[in-house]
């Protein structure tokens, strides 16, 4: 079972057939819509300000969302991905995203729609990424447009592997021990 945390009286909230790893952590004012999942070792750490995350969102292992106090919080649309080790803190990003492994993006930044965040990206705050861009490097630059009904195809796509992956988790039986 996730530790999901109540703090300050800000209880987490969460829409239908959502999936949470055992050690996923999921904390104070977050408001979450459905089918979404929080994987392996990922934070969600709404203490400081509220995280509002839409449906089929994929928050994947190692991952951590926080806020800033009183001044930004993390506004997440429909059918993003949040890739492995991704820091996300008081952003927005918008529908059919896609944050790639070990990206940051830091407070203020806004990822525009169907945008694609390259792996390993820095994303300096007060950042606006447009819709259908591609944005990568230290620290991140314009690359190029991408098919805006291609990302959202492509994140669609991941959204509903995540959706079935976590069907995977929830039927999965213990394993025997080892003798």
């Amino acid at each position: 079972m996730a530790l999901i945390k109540s703090v300050c009286g800000l209880t987490p909230k969460f829409g239908k057939d959502c999936y949470f790893s055992e050690n996923a952590t999921i904390v104070g004012d977050v408001t979450m819509g459905d089918q979404c999942t929080v994987w392996f070792n990922a934070v969600v750490r709404g203490d400081v300000n509220y995280i509002k995350i839409g449906n089929r969102v994929n928050i994947q292992d190692g991952s951590c969302l926080h806020t800033l106090y009183q001044k930004a919080a993390i506004e997440i649309g429909d059918d993003v991905t949040i890739g492995h080790n991704v820091t996300l803190h008081g952003c927005t990003v918008k529908n059919s995203a896609l944050i790639g492994m070990g990206a940051t993006v830091l407070d203020h930044a806004v990822i525009g729609e169907g945008a694609i965040i390259a792996a390993g990206a820095l994303v300096l705050s007060n950042t606006i990424v447009g819709d259908g861009e591609m944005w990568g490097g230290v620290p991140a630059k314009f690359i190029k447009k991408v098919d805006p009904e291609q990302a959202r195809e492509l994140n669609k796509g991941i959204a509903q592997h995540y959706i079935m992956y976590a069907d995977w988790y929830r039927d999965a039986k213990d394993l025997p021990e080892s003798k």
